[in-house]
């Protein structure tokens, strides 16, 4: 795989603000002509560096404005369990997130809902549902200070 010079990294740097932005206008931004900046973003995809495009939406307008995030401990941490949670969590549309750690905990969760009733019920008839669970433990966001979807590179 290629290292990313700093035209790469700037390049990257301006479809993670703009994915929409096209070579033509990246081209422009770098003083460069449209071809090898159409060229260096085709590379870095079939490489892997962009794995995809997407929109990122207003979780008030789409009423998912409840942001929950849980701490999973595991009753056993044999192999077979863990890997059953990991790919029952792939399931719940309410995760949007999901990290197995180290430390007291086995995995961290970002769930986003309408309401805490409806966090209520995910958790009531859906997460606690899967097996091996031993504790959970929810905390609920009251402001968000900081988004990013960006990597600094």
């Amino acid at each position: 795989m290629d290292k990313l010079d700093q035209t790469d990294k700037t390049i990257l740097r301006i479809l993670q603000t703009d994915s929409k932005k096209t070579a033509k206008e990246i081209a422009s931004m770098l003083n460069l002509t449209p071809s090898p900046v159409y060229e260096r973003i085709r590379r870095l995809e079939n490489q892997g560096f962009i794995k995809k495009y997407v929109a990122i939406l207003d979780k008030k307008r789409i009423e998912r404005s409840v942001t929950a995030i849980c701490q999973v401990s595991m009753r056993y941490h044999d192999e077979t369990f863990i890997d059953e949670f990991e790919e029952q969590i792939q399931d719940l549309k309410e995760v949007q997130e999901c990290y197995h750690m180290a430390g007291q905990v086995d995995f961290i969760l970002k769930i986003h809902v309408k309401s805490l009733e409806e966090y209520h019920e995910f958790v009531r008839y859906k997460l606690s549902k899967i097996k091996n669970i031993g504790v959970l433990n929810s905390t609920f966001v009251i402001k968000e200070i900081k988004h990013s979807s960006e990597y600094y590179i």
